[in-house]
């Protein structure tokens, strides 16, 4: 009698990260061995060399640079009664740590150059070895020099937790796979993430009679990103209210409004990570060129979420300040919820 053949257990993205986050660098070498082929023995800083479109790289980031230090949100201190003042002032986050799909230098811009503008101390990238040397040499023009050629879940979980080589971070971004996606979500008990980034998605909203060959170059785009990605056009035919529904409804990543009708649409769509209105505006110039962030909901994330702003990058802290007639006053309101609530030691607070 044969004996049976042992089958090896399947390994989970929840193991791998849970992996790292127990033994640090021995398991992020194991795991890059494992999945990207590495032979180093302890975690590798990317190393910047190559051709790289210099010009391109820094036109983008400086657009980029320009339409985000416009978002900067004002602080706000206000008197709200007499001797209760309010303060919400913006901080940027201390550091954040940056996934970069293989050679995906333009999401290295979307969140690099963000953080930049936010204030961000100490930014940290990761991003799969192959490739990896084409996102240094973009980040040493962009002045990031912490790069780590190591991808995957095990970057994630790195970047979450520390290791001996790799200090934490306060905040994750960057797209990825469904496994770089699964960590993302796995970690975020723990340290916050920008939005989890599904399959890229494009709707695109066009009159009947619209040349055809755009419509199709917007398609070709979006499904160019991998054979999970979405694209469904939407066409105007008499009933311009039901097209608007259907774009609500799918609440897209991407929206391209092709001819008169369709533009018409543009100030009245809610559900949408980013609108691009007009023949000459593909939905790829938002991706490299535009200023503005691709970084964007999906899965339907855009019916309660917006796309990457300088505000990701960003905290409030709010200050209040009372007086003693200030307190005075508050007093007999803090006394009836607290009676209310049955917090008595909440109560006393309110006479000093």
């Amino acid at each position: 009698m044969s004996k049976p053949v042992a089958t090896e257990t399947p390994v989970t993205i929840e193991d791998i990260v849970n992996d790292v986050r127990a033994r640090g660098d021995a398991a992020l070498v194991e795991w890059s061995k494992k999945f990207d082929g590495t032979t180093a023995e302890s975690p590798q800083r990317a190393v910047a060399y190559g051709d790289l479109p210099t010009s391109a790289v820094l036109a983008a980031a400086e657009n980029v640079r320009t339409w985000h230090a416009a978002q900067r949100p004002a602080d706000v201190t206000l008197e709200v009664s007499p001797g209760v003042t309010l303060e919400r002032r913006w901080a940027p986050i201390r550091s954040i740590g940056i996934y970069v799909p293989t050679g995906l230098v333009s999401s290295l811009i979307m969140a690099g150059v963000p953080a930049q503008v936010a204030g961000v101390e100490r930014i940290v990238v990761c991003t799969p070895p192959n490739g990896s040397a084409a996102v240094a040499a973009a980040a040493a023009l962009l002045g990031i020099d912490e790069v780590w050629a190591i991808g995957g879940a095990q970057a994630i979980a790195a970047m979450a937790y520390g290791t001996e080589s790799i200090a934490p971070v306060d905040k994750i971004f960057g797209p990825g796979g469904g496994a770089v996606n699964t960590a993302k979500l796995l970690v975020s008990r723990d340290v916050a993430i920008d939005l989890p980034a599904g399959p890229s998605e494009v709707v695109v909203v066009a009159d009947v009679g619209f040349d055809p060959v755009i419509v199709q170059q917007e398609l070709d785009a979006q499904m160019e990103h991998g054979p999970d990605s979405r694209a469904h056009v939407v066409w105007v035919g008499e009933d311009l209210e039901a097209a608007l529904a259907q774009v609500e409804e799918y609440a897209a990543e991407h929206v391209a409004l092709l001819g008169e009708r369709a533009e018409s649409l543009a100030d009245r769509i809610r559900n949408a990570g980013a609108v691009f209105v007009g023949p000459f505006s593909p939905v790829p110039a938002g991706d490299y060129a535009t200023g503005g962030n691709h970084v964007l909901p999906t899965g339907g994330w855009a019916k309660s979420t917006g796309g990457l702003g300088l505000e990701a990058f960003m905290k409030t802290v709010t200050v209040q300040r009372v007086t003693k007639e200030g307190l005075d006053r508050l007093a007999p309101i803090i006394e009836a919820l607290a009676e209310l609530e049955d917090m008595p030691a909440h109560k006393i607070t309110a006479r000093r």
